[in-house]
């Protein structure tokens, strides 16, 4: 089992930030984080310090910096790219979400089911996780950044032409889940719950930042959501709090 100091950077505002922070608590790794707040300007604002709140309900160790932190030098020489997550563990440095998660499943004493080491079944992880970042990834986010960051950046709501757009994208996303990777299973992957499930999740959440749920003309999605949810108990709500704030927030201007 790994042992030694592992900080990590993140925002919960960011989605794979969010999986890696449900990964750490769930399999109860001792960890200290770094939390970023990725837009300048915002440390001070209500929405930041409750995502610290957030961390510190949930018993983790955690240090704030200011808001875009990221385009710091300091930063930038752990990640050249300027983006969280990041990871630190015994002056190791790792960037990207797929490849943090499983080089701590790998490190660290957790269930096998995470990444297993059956190379079909890691296969299979894998070929999502390759799939995962061109299509789950971007369609969610463009329907996320459309309908809530764009609108309270240039103070106008999304163009519906190209809202339909990117909802359609998402809908064929979503299909392919169903056809390609579920199936007849209880998860992406298998029958057991994964990282794919994990990275899944947590973007297909993200839209409700804004009110909108993705899967709720889709039941077999659902199903396997709430398969999801169980499966990582109050890891999941506790990591997603800030989400559900802003989802609150949003109704209440309509």
């Amino acid at each position: 089992m790994a042992s030694g100091q592992l900080k990590v950077h993140l925002d919960l505002l960011s989605q794979p930030c969010r999986a890696l922070l449900i990964f750490l608590k769930f399999n109860k790794i001792p960890h200290t984080v770094r939390t970023v707040a990725l837009r300048r300007g915002e440390v001070y604002q209500p929405h930041i310090r409750r995502r610290f709140a957030v961390l510190r309900q949930l018993e983790v160790k955690v240090e704030l910096v200011s808001a875009g932190e990221q385009r710091s030098a300091e930063f930038t020489r752990l990640n050249p790219m300027q983006k969280v997550p990041v990871i630190e563990h015994n002056g190791f440095i790792l960037t990207e979400s797929d490849a943090i998660l499983k080089y701590l499943a790998t490190v660290y004493n957790v269930p096998e089911y995470w990444y297993p080491r059956d190379p079909l079944r890691r296969a299979r992880v894998d070929e999502y996780t390759a799939w995962h970042h061109m299509n789950t990834r971007l369609h969610t986010a463009k329907v996320f950044i459309m309908e809530v960051l764009m609108p309270k950046m240039m103070g106008r709501p999304a163009d519906p032409l190209k809202l339909e757009k990117a909802l359609e994208e998402l809908e064929q996303t979503l299909e392919k889940l169903e056809e390609m990777f579920l199936k007849r299973q209880a998860f992406l992957c298998g029958d057991d719950i994964s990282i794919a499930d994990l990275l899944a999740i947590c973007e297909l959440m993200q839209p409700l930042g804004g009110g909108r749920d993705v899967l709720k003309d889709h039941p077999k999605l659902q199903r396997w959501k709430s398969r999801v949810q169980a499966a990582l108990g109050d890891s999941f709500n506790e990591a997603h709090s800030v989400l559900y704030r802003l989802r609150d927030k949003t109704a209440a201007k309509l």
